[in-house]
């Protein structure tokens, strides 16, 4: 579906289901360089088993008219923004890496008007290597590259996806290289320029589930420690075998995890 957010036109995934705003749903963000299809092992099973679902293309991304938001805070208003055009009365907000910086900042403005926050891949603080800003800009595929190397755990760089004959290195490769240049810069600089998240996390007032890669590089655990200290009602899942795209390599332990915290919500009357 599309939606109509500050005057221009993002597409939203609905998990094959049609949206009901009035019941719980899950607004799915993507991390840099990403779009609605980094969820699609999860967002398709959770419409159907416990909440309704949006995977949105942020602004730029994927389906989603530009320009991208250049900072994480106006994100945030965006996400915002994006519940508002939705109707949706009883939101839960679920990020990826710069997705869950955003869903973080905004969960931190909306006190008790968010359900649930679920943080995949998150840290207190994301900088960003300069090499890897500077191939952004000047050679989108070496950045596409070293994002998807470091961005992947040890079993995904020898074959160990659970979807059969299918290389997840190289799918998140094809995946960023779709992102116009000066997207992927503008989505890596907001991360690196980011210093609210401690903050933020002492205001989210909603249950709030962390799930984390032990393997990953890009947001290690222990960067994320600080985070689960300062939420006030929060839980985390490590992934042993995991990098930071935990989405695509293990995709039946977020999901579980994500539904985990939608009954905790009393969100998951469906799954089953």
């Amino acid at each position: 579906m599309n939606l109509i957010v500050d005057g221009r036109e993002v597409f939203a995934n609905t998990g094959g289901r049609a949206l009901d705003p009035s019941e719980p749903v899950a607004l799915f963000v993507h991390g840099a360089g990403g779009d609605h299809s980094v969820w699609g092992l999860q967002t398709r099973y959770i419409a159907h088993h416990g909440a309704g679902v949006l995977a949105i293309d942020m602004p730029g991304h994927g389906r989603s008219a530009g320009p991208p938001i250049e900072t994480i805070e106006e994100q945030a208003a965006f996400l915002i923004a994006v519940i508002e055009a939705a109707g949706l009365k009883q939101p839960v907000l679920v990020g990826h890496s710069m997705g869950a910086l955003a869903s973080l900042e905004a969960a931190a403005r909306m006190g008790d008007g968010l359900q649930g926050l679920a943080l995949c891949g998150v840290a207190a603080k994301m900088p960003v290597h300069p090499k890897l800003l500077q191939a952004a800009m000047e050679n989108p595929g070496d950045a596409a590259r070293m994002i998807a190397s470091w961005g992947h755990g040890g079993p995904a760089h020898i074959g160990g996806n659970p979807a059969h004959g299918i290389s997840a290195v190289l799918t998140a490769i094809r995946l960023i290289e779709r992102t116009k240049p000066d997207v992927l810069h503008a989505d890596l600089a907001a991360c690196d320029a980011y210093r609210g998240a401690l903050d933020a996390a002492g205001k989210v007032a909603c249950p709030t589930a962390l799930i984390l890669g032990r393997q990953d590089k890009m947001t290690p655990v222990k960067a994320a420690q600080p985070l689960i200290d300062a939420l006030v009602n929060a839980e985390a899942t490590i992934l042993p075998a995991s990098g930071h795209m935990m989405m695509a390599e293990a995709p039946n332990e977020v999901r579980e995890a994500l539904v985990a915290l939608l009954k905790r919500l009393g969100a998951g009357r469906r799954a089953a």
